[in-house]
């Protein structure tokens, strides 16, 4: 099946280091800031609702999710929410972009593996100082020949990112957590995937698990290696 892949990429968040369990914590934070107005579980659906809407304006990443954690507590206390809380907000933005990435097991030691068996390549979504310093920390950068720090991860950014690599699309592998981001866009263009789950997931990344023979699944990273070696 995956004889013909030249070039395997990798996620970051949450496929090489840790991420998603971070943004919850700062969530749980924006919902006891919150409290006074809304429940819990009421807080986080307006949440999402900002996010949402903000997208398109911010993007991915930490420095949009903190901004929609301030806007939305504003918005949903009626601007009454203490001065103090908002500063909170902002340092819980902060330790989101200064955090050290802790890598997930195996995951150096899977590109130690693949490295000069084929072309290694990061490809992830989110603020591009943000990953180029997680990056940075992580030591992993050294095994990819190409970092492709995306805005978004549609099909027609795999598209553009397989043109830039001169690779075609049935010699092109995803390795990743998400299955909206990472496994069922690089197979809209025929591309392959492994999807590597995540105990966390975005609600925004959650969908079905698509039902096709370019999609393999792999418990953990060490895994991706019984089907690449």
């Amino acid at each position: 099946m995956l004889k013909t892949i030249k070039t395997v990429a990798f996620d970051a968040d949450d496929t090489l280091w840790e991420n998603e369990n971070h943004f919850q914590e700062a969530q749980k934070q924006f919902c006891r800031l919150v409290s006074p107005w809304l429940s819990s579980e009421t807080a986080e659906e307006e949440l999402f609702k900002t996010e949402m809407s903000n997208l398109e304006l911010f993007g991915y990443g930490a420095k949009g999710f903190t901004l929609s954690m301030i806007e939305t507590a504003l918005r949903v206390s009626e601007n009454k929410i203490p001065a103090k809380a908002v500063r909170q907000l902002l340092n819980a933005g902060k330790h989101l972009l200064s955090w050290p990435p802790h890598l997930l097991p195996h995951a150096k030691e899977v590109l130690m593996a693949l490295q000069g068996k084929y072309r290694l390549v990061l490809a992830t979504k989110g603020d591009l100082w943000d990953q180029q310093r997680k990056l940075r920390q992580s030591g992993l950068q050294p095994f990819f020949s190409h970092v492709e720090i995306m805005s978004d991860k549609k099909p027609q950014d795999y598209v553009r990112l397989m043109n830039k690599l001169n690779e075609k699309p049935e010699c092109f592998l995803m390795v990743g957590n998400s299955l909206k981001s990472d496994v069922l866009a690089p197979m809209e263009t025929g591309a392959y995937a492994i999807h590597v789950p995540y105990h966390v997931t975005w609600k925004h990344e959650c969908i079905r698990e698509p039902n096709s023979l370019h999609l393999l699944k792999a418990e953990d990273l060490r895994e991706v290696l019984r089907f690449l070696l």
